[in-house]
């Protein structure tokens, strides 16, 4: 069975139910991901001779199915996972979360109820993780990176550390230039991996397999590592539990007395730890620096540990507060060995809020020591500005990501962005002071308000000059919307509401509608063809990163359309619906448009004549209002005009309504909630056509009677049409051919939905001229002797109403 991601992360998230009220939420994850990795391996490696896990008799998911009900199910549970531990040397990895525990888990049946839930949601919401083609598309271990998300928000602060957003870990993969890695026996390594997911995130950017290396002080979530590297098809990946200052656990292979070294590294490490010191064990990671990090302060001693465990010419991204690049006294002296050194490649700047253990802005310090003697300087950049606000916390977009990581890796300067920094600038100018304002203003441009224009009026010309970006797109554009006032003023040609209108009808704003349409034109016949070839074999990956590509190599060379909104449209609808399309095409091939899925929620139409209640259905991957609007258009024009007709004659009927005075004839046929009792009204009607002198009311409650019929006749006629298309479309969906099902998944789904999200940004230009206009417009709008005289106006009239009531002014 085939599952989209969405489906399955809500199947996931919901088996957290069968848990609350017995324990804390951050205690979730070591029960859900520990079925998750239980089902996971079960349904991959049962019956598979050398596979990654040995799977053994009593020690498998379907173990777990059998205790279903059973007065001992916890206990059961237990013993499952332990021979599945055993069997894997994973003592201590997998069997962290107890089944077994009346406090959290209930008592009796309770115990039994709660567990046996658990495990149907697990048999029954879930696939077959075994028959997972899709190359390339780690379903679940994404699955597995959702869960950890969600688990790090429902934490709150102090239990979120474990985890690093999945945006953030990509942007440290692709600056250390992993992507370039040459050889299969790359060494890749994390000293505070947590739950694994930085570690991943860096070896998935990588072109081949890497070797995987992490260290956790946590046991049980060095656990959760484990668990996810296995999930994530990187079961040889070594992960490891211990304090990483005190029992470091990579040694050099030749000489104990020495840190291994290793080709690349990544690390998230907690802020300013305080405790780092205990139990020190000196490999002279901190020699030659002229000090030691300040013992209450932890921040330098992970990057020395960090650049200690590189090769010669090894790379590394460590994530830390930005204090580290301005603090004194120890810190201040070991930033300038750093710098003398020339370790340090680059800093990036990131917005604050976007880790879940603290609110704090951080930066990335990305190493580099083979070019470390050639350094002439650092690569700065600020992405401080750059995000999403999502729930309490920051997150990067798409286009962040790939804004971040594509201008790094150039060494683009971008003004107010991104700059290299000469050595001589930060030795010399700065005292090796490494605060990123200091090099890379904010570019926050001062909007200076003109004396002369508020007291005589206009818009000054250094304000429409501002916009000049524009003027050149649009030549005519400038005298359609202003004339000259006086020397270096400019009035308005029109009034303000009129301003999206003129820019609309703009020649030159209208080419530039079909100039955009020509670029993404030439991008659909750019990937239509790999679109077209979609197997089990494709990677996912890789299919996004081509149409990415070719996206922004399309829309390059258009002006006033950031390049980065525009990758920002493909990959949100990617990560939104498209990525799940073509998983589902990469399972069961194209015939799964054909396919639909039964939402399985009551409709509020019943059968007429059985009195069931329909069941509300959809397309598996087309919706049934495309199908609809391909085939069925007089159909759904047909029900749309007598919706039309039912809402007017509705209309009539509520202003009757509405407007009926408490001793009118209409109020006598109303409930107390004011809303028409119809068999009232055809019982008062009957008692007034049998009077005589009341063919007033008679009249309007005859009115009133006809209207209400002619809206029941339409519902009913409405309620059959909808049916009869509704049939027709479910059976329309088996009838589809080949090629309708491309054009239909193609041109009218992913193309469309595409094309709208630019075309967004189309119109946003527009949005932003009439809007910079309109503000400038009504700053000017009134001068300051004008608004002096209708104050004075007003205070006249004041006074002289307090003359009339007596009172002297």
């Amino acid at each position: 069975m085939a599952v989209k991601k969405s489906e399955l992360y809500g199947s996931l998230w919901a088996s957290c139910d069968s848990l609350r009220g017995g324990m804390d939420s951050s205690q979730y994850k070591d029960y859900i991901l520990t079925l998750l990795f239980v089902k996971y391996v079960s349904d991959k490696y049962k019956g598979v001779v050398y596979g990654e896990i040995d799977i053994p008799e009593g020690g498998s998911f379907d173990d777990m199915l059998a205790l279903i009900g059973q007065k001992n199910i916890g206990e059961g549970m237990d013993k499952v996972i332990a021979k599945l531990a055993e069997a894997n040397n994973l003592r201590g990895v997998i069997d962290n979360a107890h089944f077994n525990v009346p406090e959290k888990l209930g008592s009796g049946q309770e115990m039994v109820d709660k567990l046996s839930n658990l495990l149907a949601i697990f048999r029954d919401k879930m696939p077959d993780f075994g028959k997972n083609r899709a190359d390339g598309d780690d379903i679940i271990g994404d699955a597995y990176e959702f869960l950890m998300k969600k688990f790090a928000t429902e934490s709150g602060k102090s239990k979120g550390q474990f985890y690093t957003p999945a945006e953030v870990s990509r942007v440290l993969a692709h600056v250390i230039g992993i992507e370039k890695a040459v050889s299969g026996e790359s060494t890749l390594y994390d000293p505070a991996c947590g739950s694994g997911s930085l570690l991943i995130r860096a070896a998935e950017a990588a072109p081949r397999n890497v070797a995987v290396f992490g260290q956790e002080k946590d046991i049980t979530t060095a656990g959760l590592a484990r668990m996810n590297i296995v999930l994530h098809n990187r079961g040889t990946g070594e992960i490891k539990s211990g304090n990483t200052f005190s029992s470091p656990q990579y040694k050099d292979p030749d000489d104990e007395s020495a840190l291994r070294q290793f080709d690349f590294a990544v690390v998230n490490p907690p802020f300013s730890d305080k405790n780092w010191t205990d139990g020190l064990q000196d490999y002279g990671q901190f020699d030659g620096y002229g000090e030691r990090p300040p013992q209450k302060n932890g921040d330098f001693a992970w990057l020395l540990h960090v650049i200690k465990s590189l090769k010669r010419n090894g790379k590394a991204a460590v994530i830390l507060p930005h204090g580290v690049l301005f603090r004194g006294n120890a810190e201040a002296t070991i930033r300038r060995a750093l710098v003398d050194k020339g370790y340090i490649k680059g800093i990036i700047g990131l917005p604050a809020n976007l880790f879940y253990g603290t609110g704090i802005p951080a930066c990335i310090i990305v190493i580099d020591k083979e070019k470390a003697e050639k350094c002439g300087g650092i690569f700065m950049i600020d992405a401080s500005r750059d995000f999403i606000k999502d729930g309490n916390k920051n997150r990067l977009r798409e286009r962040d990501i790939y804004k971040i990581t594509t201008v790094f890796n150039a060494q683009m300067e971008i003004p107010y962005y991104s700059r290299f920094i000469p050595l001589s600038e930060i030795q010399e100018k700065n005292d090796y002071n490494l605060n990123i304002p200091r090099y890379i203003q904010s570019g926050a441009r001062e909007d200076i308000q003109n004396l002369s224009g508020h007291l005589k009026g206009g818009i000054p010309v250094d304000d429409i000059d501002s916009l000049n970006t524009y003027w050149n797109a649009f030549p005519q554009l400038k005298p359609a919307l202003f004339k000259p006032l006086r020397k270096d003023f400019y009035s308005l040609t029109a009034e303000k509401e009129s301003f999206y209108g003129i820019i609309e009808k703009d020649p030159a704003f209208e080419e530039y509608a079909h100039t955009l349409e020509a670029a993404f034109e030439s991008w659909v016949q750019k990937v239509r063809k790999p679109l077209c070839g979609i197997t089990e074999q494709t990677n996912p990956k890789e299919l996004i990163r081509l149409l990415a590509d070719a996206l922004i190599k399309a829309f390059k060379p258009i002006a006033l359309i950031d390049i980065y909104d525009v990758y920002e449209v493909l990959l949100s609808y990617w990560n939104e619906t498209m990525g799940d399309d073509v998983y589902l095409i990469m399972q069961d091939g194209y015939a799964v448009i054909r396919e639909i899925d039964s939402l399985k929620k009551p409709s509020a139409q019943k059968n007429a004549a059985t009195g069931a209640t329909r069941t509300e259905w959809d397309g598996k991957i087309i919706p049934k209002e495309l199908v609809i609007e391909h085939f069925f258009f007089t159909e759904k024009t047909a029900i749309d005009k007598i919706e039309q007709l039912i809402t007017v004659i509705q209309e009539e009927v509520d202003e009757l309504l509405e407007n009926a005075e408490e001793d009118s004839i209409i109020a006598e046929v109303l409930t107390e909630k004011k809303i028409l009792n119809k068999a009232l009204l055809k019982q008062r009607l009957a008692e007034l056509n049998k009077e005589s002198g009341s063919s007033d009311d008679a009249a309007v409650l005859q009115s009133l009677w006809e209207k209400q019929n002619k809206i029941d006749e339409h519902i009913k006629l409405l309620k059959g049409l909808r049916a009869a298309l509704d049939e027709k479309t479910r059976c329309r969906y088996a009838e589809l051919s080949d090629k309708e099902c491309l054009k239909l998944l193609l041109d009218l789904k992913w193309f469309r939905s595409i094309s709208n999200g630019i075309y967004a940004l189309y119109e946003s230009v527009n949005h932003h001229i009439s809007a910079r206009i309109t503000e400038l417009a009504e700053r000017y709008d009134h001068t300051l002797p004008e608004l002096e005289a209708e104050t004075a106006a007003l205070e006249q009239k004041v006074k002289a109403h307090l003359q009339r009531m007596g009172i002297k002014w």
